[in-house]
């Protein structure tokens, strides 16, 4: 079984997130080249979506780096759900009818 992120960048909602800025600042990329590179990192297939060419080739820019044990941990523990697309949680909550 392989794990898919559908829409790995939250259809762009995570652009504004601090840490996600502060280490793609540090590193000299992009937010979703960082998102991207997390879910490499976790063996998670990605899906990103894009109709601009530039877009779609920074986001193959992700096999050239590695981010640290603690850049992954600060990204890991962001877990917002308001950033999903889909959540889980509140489909069990709220029953699947």
């Amino acid at each position: 079984m392989a794990y898919v992120a559908h829409c790995p960048l939250a259809r762009g909602r995570m652009f504004t997130d601090p840490i996600l800025m502060d280490i793609a600042e540090k590193r000299g990329r992009s937010i979703a080249q960082i998102a991207l590179r997390w879910l490499l990192q976790q063996n998670i297939a990605a899906i990103p979506f894009s109709s601009k060419p530039e877009r779609i080739a920074d986001n193959f820019n992700v096999f050239d780096f590695e981010l640290s044990a603690s850049e992954m941990a600060r990204i890991g523990a962001l877990k917002i759900a308001a950033m999903r697309i889909a959540n889980p949680v509140e489909r069990v909550a709220g029953g699947w009818d």
